[in-house]
């Protein structure tokens, strides 16, 4: 290959920036309302429940616990829906997609969580379609959560639902954040395949949520309060970063276990 040539791979991450601009155009407001919302749940000492399943859970993970997160997100990731990295076998990928589809299961899972009318849901999904994405929006409603979405709306608005209910997710989420990612996910065409490659809806996700928390904290400094952030660990000898992780642990803990 001639080294003027140019790299083919290199067209994911064209379409990835031309994602990041379609969001910065079109959801700003709706990123913002959600910061509003989660602001005033975690200035309530309640929570922002966020909430995927499959490789939805990423976006999750990225919110808390992590460097530059903070007290007051709180993730929920069943084990069963989000660790199937065997494939086959135990934990595989058959019994997830069982179990994504299981309807029933989502507000199964919501038992098991001290739920609020002044909590958030922050919930992940690319299709939106799922029983137990539907179960656990609709189950958050119903209790009186704010929900909040983010899911691609192009995809979700031609694929049907899932759900006895005949919703989609973004039917029933007072938010909609709008990843932007074209249906099908996967976006890059290879002359001689038949499908694409290269899933765009976990840059999109974490573009989003990094957006969003990064607000959230504007927000609360605003408000006159500092979040309880999760400094960097790792450089040398970082004892006052421990201490401070350590701290924000024993408040997370106190707030999710009502410790008075």
């Amino acid at each position: 290959m001639p080294m003027e040539e140019k790299m083919f791979g290199i067209k994911w991450i064209e379409k990835g920036m031309e994602i990041l601009n379609k969001i910065k155009e079109t959801q700003i407001e709706n990123m913002k309302k959600a910061a509003e919302v989660m602001t005033k749940s975690i200035l309530a000492e309640r929570w922002v429940h966020c909430f995927g399943v499959g490789h939805a859970i990423i976006p999750v993970q990225e919110i808390y616990p992590r460097i530059g997160g903070f007290v007051g997100f709180h993730p929920i990731t069943e084990l069963s829906l989000s660790y199937f990295s065997h494939v086959v076998g135990d934990q595989g990928v058959r019994q997830f997609l069982f179990l994504e589809r299981l309807e029933g299961f989502g507000k199964v899972i919501l038992k098991n969580y001290r739920l609020d009318p002044k909590d958030t849901m922050w919930i992940f999904s690319f299709s939106g379609i799922n029983p137990v994405i539907i179960d656990v929006a609709l189950e958050s409603k119903r209790q009186g959560l704010t929900v909040v979405a983010t899911t691609s709306l192009e995809h979700s608005k031609i694929t049907p639902s899932r759900h006895s209910s005949g919703k989609r997710l973004f039917e029933i989420a007072d938010i909609v954040i709008d990843c932007c990612v074209p249906a099908g996910d996967a976006m890059i065409e290879i002359e001689g395949l038949d499908e694409k490659v290269g899933p765009g809806s976990s840059l999109a996700f974490i573009s989003i949520v990094n957006c969003v928390v990064t607000q959230v904290a504007y927000n609360m400094v605003k408000a006159g309060t500092k979040p309880l952030i999760n400094p960097t660990v790792n450089v040398k000898d970082n004892i006052p970063a421990d201490q401070i992780i350590e701290n924000n642990l024993k408040e997370y803990e106190r707030r999710l276990y009502n410790i008075k």
